[in-house]
């Protein structure tokens, strides 16, 4: 039994497909297939069945993962602790997440990254929602993503960051301007300008929609964040975003930020990533991020 040949295990398991894992692995498919045989006859179990889109772990698979996981975990913790493990990361790591958290989130802290890690090559990836997001990093295409859901994957490891809130804002001729909250009842009389299905931001969006038992008028939909406040603030409808994201809009005036009476639309913002033991120059990204919550809090606190 060799290292490389949990390594393919792993790889199948994660994106059960043979072709996806030999890509990943850099591997050809036949490669791949031949791994998975020969570990198969050296358990004397199946450890995959054909399924109609791709593979499914048998049993025995996922028996076999297990192990596997935690020897791959144990022997790249033996990497770490060897003398050479010492030296300054590097690598490249792929960020994941929607246009607007990396122009208000995360940008000045990307760049305090870059200048401490100089030889880790940090580049970024947008995404329109949180599937897609979660899909980037389980393909291969991110090492690193942001997500405002629930995730729930036994591949990914998910470390909470900071909590947001959604809230009210319309124009400054509107016929809220000039109040600070706004009822349910109100809002149900307004047309709406929100994201796409599909988005985070409008999941929560909703989710409070059906919990307060509203049904809004719809004036239109987009995953533009600029587009979607410029609507607003010309008046064709109100929208519900995240505080953060109209800091600077409602400090020039050009939009009116409101609270919803007797609700808090708070959402938690978490990262994730593959496996317990990142490449070194993730692991350094992850804990630079986690090392920073605070920071990152105070500015989602807007």
């Amino acid at each position: 039994m060799e290292l490389s040949q949990l390594r393919t295990l792993r790889e199948v398991a994660a994106t059960l497909n043979f072709t996806r894992a030999a890509e990943r692995l850099g591997l050809t498919q036949s490669a791949v297939s031949h791994q998975i045989k020969s570990l198969e006859a050296e358990l004397g179990e199946p450890l995959f069945v054909r399924a109609k889109r791709g593979v499914l772990l048998s049993e025995g698979g996922r028996a076999a993962l297990e192990h596997a996981i935690r020897i791959l975990d144990e022997t790249e913790a033996l990497r770490v602790r060897l003398p050479g493990a010492g030296q300054v990361p590097s690598g490249r790591v792929r960020a994941a997440a929607a246009t607007q958290a990396f122009v208000h989130l995360f940008a000045e802290l990307f760049e305090s990254f870059m200048k401490s890690h100089p030889r880790i090559e940090l580049t970024f990836r947008t995404t329109v929602s949180t599937d897609q997001t979660v899909a980037d990093i389980l393909d291969g295409a991110a090492e690193v993503g942001f997500a405002a859901l629930p995730v729930y994957s036994p591949s990914l490891q998910v470390r909470e960051l900071f909590e947001d809130e959604l809230v009210l804002v319309a124009g400054p001729r509107h016929r809220f301007a000039g109040r600070r909250s706004v009822s349910v009842r109100d809002i149900a009389a307004e047309r709406l300008v929100l994201f796409e299905r599909g988005s985070s931001i409008r999941r929560a969006t909703d989710a409070f929609f059906h919990q307060v038992g509203v049904r809004p008028e719809l004036a239109l939909e987009s995953n533009d964040t600029y587009f979607v406040k410029l609507m607003v603030e010309h008046g064709l409808g109100v929208s519900l975003l995240p505080a953060w994201a109209v800091r600077e809009e409602v400090t020039k005036g050009r939009l009116v930020r409101l609270a919803v009476a007797g609700h808090r639309l708070r959402r938690s913002v978490s990262m994730i990533f593959l496996g317990r033991l990142p490449p070194a120059a993730t692991r350094a990204f992850v804990e630079f991020m986690l090392a920073h919550r605070d920071e990152l809090q105070a500015v989602a606190r807007a």
